[in-house]
């Protein structure tokens, strides 16, 4: 099974795509066995696109951005993939979906590829398996791969963790907004678009990108072979988008004569087995059956301020090595 899926998606089948990332999300023990053997196999084939992360607040125009520039990319025949990350309600645990509605005319696009999926319960504004994702996309022929995250917050760096270069999406206004976003964020930001520059707003759009440069100023930048940009576009006019993304080409050919994009890369994927570790160990220890029985009565004491949550901490990792 894991070789004729593999088979499909390097022929750029989008349902096999679909069914494959379908598979790397599940949280069954039988499909992440799976899963892993297909990523193992179709390892040779990654590693080939450009790798796109943006982000910005709610509204700013993320969706219309990335519709925008996904049409125009494919004009220029590049294959497209945009893995979108939805919201998950803290109460219900669903997620709306909705990025295929709102990039109506991507969606449809034959050279182009666009799944939305729910972040769950992890933080950065990325789902766990994104990174899986990815690399599912790439080794279908997807030569650019575009991650829209949830929206700014102190939490949104982690696809920068996982992306060639990251874009931040901002609406006309200086000021307030310009104090309101994050500072880490900033520092991230290789490129910062200020969106929505029509209409009435074209004049005020100008000045917030006098703001943004004059700001960045006084950042240091995240890489020492490129300086982060500001400019500004239209969305909805298509004004900008071709300029963005001459900045982006520019970018990846100053890191990648540089060498530092395969160093940045391989950081990146060390990280990720890192993180994958974590990830791994709290699962194993939460579901060890000597750990279990013990879990009840130590909530009951934290919950009751008998014992710090430290303490409690330690004594289970304590009895978690001691299984061994």
């Amino acid at each position: 099974m894991t070789e004729a899926l593999a088979a499909q998606i390097r022929s750029g089948d989008r349902r096999a795509l679909a069914k494959a990332i379908t598979l790397v999300e599940s949280t069954r023990p039988d499909h992440a066995e799976q899963a892993a053997a297909l990523l193992e196999e179709l390892m040779p084939n990654t590693g080939q696109s450009i790798r796109l992360g943006i982000s910005g607040a709610p509204g700013v125009g993320k969706s219309t951005f990335i519709e925008s520039l996904g049409n125009y990319l494919t004009e220029q025949n590049h294959q497209v993939a945009v893995l979108a990350v939805d919201p998950t309600s803290a109460v219900t645990g669903g997620s709306i979906l909705g990025d295929k509605t709102r990039m109506e005319s991507l969606s449809v696009n034959p050279q182009a590829f666009v799944r939305p999926s729910p972040a769950g319960k992890t933080l950065g504004g990325v789902t766990r398996r994104t990174r899986e994702s990815l690399l599912l996309c790439e080794a279908a022929g997807y030569d650019v791969i575009i991650i829209e995250t949830v929206g700014v917050g102190q939490s949104e760096t982690a696809v920068s963790d996982m992306t060639d270069m990251f874009l931040l999406l901002l609406s006309p206004g200086g000021g307030d907004d310009l104090q309101g976003i994050k500072r880490g964020i900033m520092e991230l930001a290789d490129l910062v678009l200020v969106n929505k520059a029509d209409g009435d707003q074209a004049n005020l759009a100008n000045q917030t990108v006098s703001d943004y440069r004059a700001a960045l100023q006084f950042m240091q930048s995240r890489t020492p072979n490129w300086t982060p940009q500001v400019e500004v576009c239209s969305a909805l006019n298509n004004q900008g988008v071709d300029k963005a993304w001459a900045t982006v080409q520019a970018f990846c050919s100053a890191l990648t004569d540089s060498g530092e994009l395969n160093s940045l890369r391989a950081q990146q994927a060390r990280a990720w087995m890192w993180s994958e570790t974590a990830e791994l160990l709290i699962s194993d220890l939460k579901q060890h059956s000597a750990i279990q029985s013990m879990v009840p009565e130590l909530e009951q004491a934290v919950l009751s301020a008998e014992l710090p949550a430290t303490v409690a901490a330690q004594r289970l990792i304590e009895h978690y090595k001691a299984q061994d």
